[in-house]
């Protein structure tokens, strides 16, 4: 036990206290302040740190300083009158308390403390250090540029970063469990103005990594649950369910950017791989592409050894305005569904269009805004899913290696054309070139549902979940489709784990009120859609609950209450009601028109459970086969 000041130091059990409250601090920070701590008094080297703590893989000295900064935040301590760490510009570092040590009882029960925020970049007030592509740190440093040659990747020219090659492959920590999550770049610009990029850049890391086999990777909805948080990597790899994170920063300073990035293990706080780049803003778009190739082959070899496959290069933009422009868009869809965030990533997609029309991503970001628009009304149905198709196809002949575009197509033709051949073509290239993406799951839960296979769409809407553990529409269709196989205790439990992640989810108390009414649940079903935020989900639930109840004014007021409202938009639901009321006329007529309309939900009607009164009926049968079903 190392006591300094207010402070204890239990070495043996790894923790810091401050008086008898526990200090939150992550396992390799702690092992550098107890580094610092055991040679108190003395100048220790980056070098020596580094050799001591790292021994056998490559840490760039900015993140020891990332890690000197979540100490000195830990204790209180300040950089320009320092009681405990006192830096000293080119030599290292020197703890300058005086430190006893000594053998006490052992330290009161654990008290939970807010984790202190990770520190990506350092302080302005630290010396900088700026690489460049001549410099060197020592023997162990080699250029990053030989580790990307490993496996044949052509990089552009003066790379930044430099590597610390392994002495001693057997030794190495055994990554057993290859999984990954991307956490969002940290925006560290005076101006706050990054943020696009750091995102932008976040997201192609995931995508990128989403192509290697073998490899889980979490998705960006419940990676970016993260943004802005300040929680312990243990807690969040226990979140995510990965062994390992990939985290970094952006800092744009006048015309310069610089970027780093960290590979560490949630574990132990154990650093894989680090590295750093300092480029110019004006190379904005090719640096992204090279720092995503770059990291993706230094994770493959960390993560997958000699099973790591080369990751095909991203399809760059000629034009860096056009570039950033689809950095913009895919921003802003990735924000929300809202009207406003759609408008404008639709408006920087035409433009990065405009700029570069063989810029394929645009195109492939393009029909997937289209597409959602057209799904939730803030477009014309047939016209949206039109643009949608047409963009998602000039995607795929410009860059047929790309999954952005197949997805794109599938779900236009799931939703609007309702092919689901052709959909499972699409779906299995998207899922060749990319094995870990989940929205494919997704999708090919979806097909599975609607012609019937409960079983195999619960199964892959599972594997979705497991890749996106955190995204709340993913717990919310497992949920259903675990409801129409009748499975509900299964299927509330997903659904509440959908409103634990977002409370105000639309459809999650609409799904709960009909798990309910299945099990004769009236006046509990009744509470539960008074909850629900989505307007035709409530009116839809009401006719539902009211009718059960045979409280048949309030159904009908609520009926006439959804026809008034979304005759145009959701011509399935009241169909629903139609027949879950056994007025099977009635129901027909709106199906036919939902037909008319392409309404996306009239894909579910082979196993909707409250269509099931009225599929003995000739009329269905027919309606069925104009969808044209998979044989």
């Amino acid at each position: 036990m190392k006591l300094f000041n207010a402070f204890r130091l239990d070495t043996a059990n790894h923790l810091l206290w401050r008086n008898d409250e526990r200090v939150s601090i992550t396992p390799k920070a702690f092992d550098v302040l107890a580094h610092l701590v055991e040679n108190a008094g003395q100048v220790v080297t980056q070098d020596k740190i580094l050799e001591a703590l790292w021994p056998e893989t490559y840490v760039n000295p900015e993140v020891l300083r990332k890690y000197i900064l979540e100490i000195r935040k830990a204790l209180g301590d300040r950089t320009g009158k320092p009681e405990f760490i006192e830096t000293l510009p080119k030599r290292g570092y020197r703890f300058v308390a005086s430190v006893v040590d000594e053998h006490i009882a052992d330290p009161p029960a654990l008290i939970s403390q807010p984790t202190p925020a990770r520190e990506s970049t350092p302080e302005n007030t630290e010396p900088q250090t700026v690489y460049s592509k001549n410099e060197t740190h020592g023997k162990h440093i080699v250029r990053g540029l030989a580790l990307v040659a490993l496996f044949g990747l052509v990089l552009a020219t003066g790379m930044g970063g430099y590597f610390r090659p392994e002495l001693n492959r057997a030794s190495s920590p055994s990554l057993a469990n290859t999984s990954i999550a991307v956490l969002p770049f940290a925006d560290m610009s005076l101006g706050k103005d990054q943020e696009y990029f750091s995102d932008g850049l976040s997201e192609q890391l995931i995508q990128d990594l989403a192509k290697v086999p073998g490899l889980k990777v979490v998705g960006r909805s419940s990676a970016f649950q993260f943004k802005g948080k300040n929680e312990d990597l243990r807690e969040v790899g226990r979140k995510l369910g990965v062994a390992n994170v990939l985290e970094g920063s952006v800092q744009r300073e006048g015309n310069r950017m610089r970027i780093t990035a960290e590979l560490i293990k949630v574990d132990d706080g154990f650093q894989l791989w680090s590295q750093t780049y300092d480029r110019r803003v004006n190379d904005i778009f090719a640096v992204q592409d090279e720092i995503a190739r770059a990291a993706t082959a230094a994770l493959q070899l960390k993560l997958l050894g000699s099973n790591g496959q080369p990751i095909p290069s991203t399809f760059p933009s000629a034009n860096p305005e056009a570039y950033e422009s689809y950095l913009q868009g895919r921003y802003f869809m990735g924000r929300g569904t809202g009207k406003e965030d759609l408008g404008k990533a639709l408006a920087y997609t035409d433009t990065a269009i405009n700029l570069d029309r063989t810029y394929a991503p645009a195109w492939a970001l393009r029909a997937s805004v289209q597409n959602r628009m057209a799904e939730i009304g803030l477009a014309d149905v047939t016209e949206g899913f039109r643009k949608a198709r047409n963009d998602a196809e000039r995607a795929i002949a410009l860059d047929p290696n790309s999954a952005s575009g197949y997805l794109a197509l599938a779900r236009t033709q799931i939703f609007y054309d309702w092919d689901w051949d052709a959909a499972n073509t699409c779906l299995a290239k998207a899922a060749v070139l990319e094995p870990s993406n989940a929205e494919i799951f997704r999708l090919r839960s979806y097909v599975s549902r609607d012609v019937g296979d409960l079983e195999q769409a619960i199964k892959l809407q599972e594997q979705a979940v497991a890749l996106d553990p955190l995204r709340p529409d993913l717990r919310l269709g497992l949920g259903y489709v675990l409801y129409v196989a009748g499975r509900y205790d299964k299927a509330r439990a997903e659904l509440q784990k959908a409103l634990d992640l977002n409370p105000q989810a639309a459809r999650v108390h609409f799904f709960l009120s009909k798990i309910l009414i299945a099990q004769g649940k009236l006046q509990q079903a009744l509470v539960e859609i008074d909850k629900e935020p989505g307007d035709w989900g409530k009116l839809t639930g009401q006719v539902l609950i009211y009718h059960a109840l045979s409280r048949e004014q309030d159904s009908n007021a609520a009926l006439a209450g959804l026809i008034a409202t979304h005759q145009n938009d959701s011509a399935y639901q009241i169909a629903q009601v139609y027949a879950f009321r056994g007025e099977f006329d009635k129901s027909f007529e709106w199906l036919d028109r939902a037909y008319k309309q392409r309404d996306p939900g009239l894909i579910q009607i082979k196993t909707d459970p409250l269509l099931k009164t009225v599929r003995h009926d000739q009329r269905f049968a027919v309606l069925f086969a104009k969808m044209r079903p998979p044989k």
